[in-house]
């Protein structure tokens, strides 16, 4: 299904790129075990279809929008240093998956607009999963849209009722700990907690009420870029554990109006019981 004609020009142009990417995506996704792969780190990956979407994105985007910026997964900054709009662009989120044949990753692009000398605000965003066709979109004051399906995040009130998704920090990364610690408040409480291993997927799955809640720390921009603002779009909160700005400090809590303040709580309580720990030595 196409999207309506609501859209503004410059998310057209994000539509367009991203679908194309994902169409060649998901060519590769169905030679997988030809790809070749390299390590950035531990349980990090990146192949060639990583980078050659983001080449795919990187060309659609500045033949239609030149005076735009980058911040890209792959290839970092590029483009006027004193910039007023810029995209910030996933080629492949859910790289892992993919590389695994599991049909669970994406294609995310926010769109950012400076609004101060060290600020910006994530205006608009687009998250595409190939595989199953599901186009999610959002624009400040617009509201966020599955393909053309108005969406609104859940109702849900009660903990016992409610699924929440994460992100599990693997190996040597830092969090490890309050993850943990957050967890094992969280699990006895809830329904369920998910880690599906796309976190612009679980943010545009809590914006449609898939999902009640949605915390990870340490999130990189063009991670969590599109979805914050379809959370926000879709009447849920997005904050850091503190209740600030969760962009760009990548510390995102996120949930419906009723269960985000509860999220929130359990994500400082396990924070601060580590650095509790650390203080005495433990």
């Amino acid at each position: 299904m196409r999207p309506s004609a609501r859209l503004s020009p410059a998310l057209n142009v994000v539509i367009q790129a991203v679908q194309k990417a994902g169409k060649r995506l998901l060519r590769d996704f169905g030679e997988v075990e030809n790809l070749q792969v390299s390590m950035k780190g531990p349980g990090d990956f990146v192949s060639q279809a990583d980078l050659r979407a983001e080449e795919t994105l990187r060309t659609e985007l500045s033949r239609a929008r030149p005076g735009f910026a980058f911040l890209m997964e792959e290839s970092g900054e590029s483009g006027d240093r004193d910039w007023e709009w810029r995209w910030v662009v996933d080629p492949l989120d859910g790289t892992s998956n993919f590389l695994h044949g599991i049909p669970q990753w994406c294609v995310s692009v926010g769109i950012e607009k400076r609004t101060g000398e060290n600020s910006a605000e994530v205006m608009a965003g687009v998250i595409y999963n190939p595989v199953n066709d599901e186009l999610f979109w959002a624009e400040k004051g617009m509201g966020t849209f599955l393909n053309d399906r108005r969406l609104r995040v859940s109702g849900r009130r009660n903990l016992q009722e409610a699924l929440f998704a994460t992100g599990i920090p693997f190996a040597n990364v830092p969090k490890r700990a309050e993850f943990s610690t957050t967890l094992a408040r969280l699990m006895p409480q809830v329904a369920g907690i998910r880690r599906f291993g796309s976190a612009a997927l679980d943010l545009a799955w809590l914006a449609a009420g898939r999902y009640d809640g949605y915390w990870e720390l340490g999130l990189k921009p063009w991670d969590c870029a599109a979805g914050i603002i379809m959370v926000k779009e879709a009447g849920g909160y997005v904050t850091d554990p503190e209740g600030g700005d969760a962009w760009p400090s990548g510390n995102v809590v996120a949930g419906n109006p009723h269960l985000h303040p509860l999220l929130r709580e359990a994500v400082v309580e396990g924070i601060t019981r580590v650095a509790s720990r650390a203080a005495q030595g433990g």
